[in-house]
């Protein structure tokens, strides 16, 4: 796929944003490609965890390629309908509920900001940097910036959003407010650390973190009572699922368990089937 390399090994579906000459800018196609791979994931019971990366080191990624704007394509992302029928970026976009970990190595700048707000976890290099252009060219700050200001303080995602270029948050900064999570020197210690955080995860109940990540993601909405029920509910669900009994088994007998990817699975099916042997 032009502009964006999808791979998938091991138990993680890597997405590797792949226009370094243009530093890493999206184009309308690049939508549709993006789409394309978290409904693969997503419906591939081989795959536990997602990465979303950049080529080169200098940028992540710079945004929407204005010089697209005018394309035949740009309807494509200027779309006058609901944002359910148009944006389709991140993984939240996409209703993914497999855990997303983002490398940002390098500048990210406006829709870049897609990955990194709706990641579960964000791995950054002492290089990176992060500001949002919208305004400067026009446009409107606002899905990337919302994101921004459930992770940042109101003042910051406010300052991003309203100075525009002139404001760069650098990656330093960026951990102390919990935009970015881990920092790494370079690249190569960024995606090692991401390859450690999914290679953890590859030994957890898939269905489990399935419905932890919505437990989570689905809080941000409601109050925190509405929250602790629907937190509930997805956790009683759980209880009908065959890792709710073959976690306790594993350990009991000493072996590494053998979960089932289904999140839909039953105990009832996991008794005729015998599991998940992988």
């Amino acid at each position: 796929m032009d502009g964006l390399l999808y791979e998938k090994a091991g138990g993680v579906a890597r997405l590797t944003i792949n226009r370094p000459e243009r530093g890493n800018s999206l184009t309308p196609a690049m939508q549709h490609m993006f789409r394309a791979a978290w409904e693969d994931l997503s419906n591939d019971d081989s795959v536990r965890v997602a990465i979303v990366s950049a080529s080169g080191h200098r940028h992540f990624c710079t945004g929407f390629d204005v010089g697209e704007a005018e394309g035949d394509q740009s309807d494509d992302v200027f779309r006058d309908a609901p944002l359910a029928d148009s944006v389709f970026w991140s993984p939240r976009q996409n209703d993914v509920w497999k855990p997303v970990i983002c490398v940002v190595n390098g500048l990210c700048v406006g829709g870049g900001l897609h990955f990194v707000v709706d990641a579960d976890i964000t791995v950054a290099t002492r290089n990176a940097a992060f500001l949002d252009a919208h305004v400067n060219v026009g446009m409107v700050g606002a899905l990337e910036n919302i994101g921004l200001a459930r992770r940042l303080p109101l003042g910051t995602a406010l300052r991003m959003t309203l100075v525009g270029r002139d404001y760069r948050l650098s990656a330093e900064r960026a951990w102390q407010l919990g935009l970015v999570d881990e920092l790494a020197d370079d690249s190569d210690a960024a995606n090692t650390i991401a390859n450690t955080m999914a290679t953890s995860m590859l030994a957890n109940s898939p269905a489990a973190m399935y419905a932890s990540k919505r437990a989570l993601w689905q809080s941000m909405e409601m109050g925190y009572t509405e929250a602790l029920e629907s937190g509930w509910d997805l956790l009683r669900a759980h209880w009908k699922h065959p890792d709710f009994k073959e976690g306790p088994r594993a350990f009991a007998d000493k072996r590494p368990p053998r979960w089932n990817p289904d999140p839909s699975a039953s105990s009832t099916d996991d008794d005729k089937t015998g599991g998940d042997e992988d």
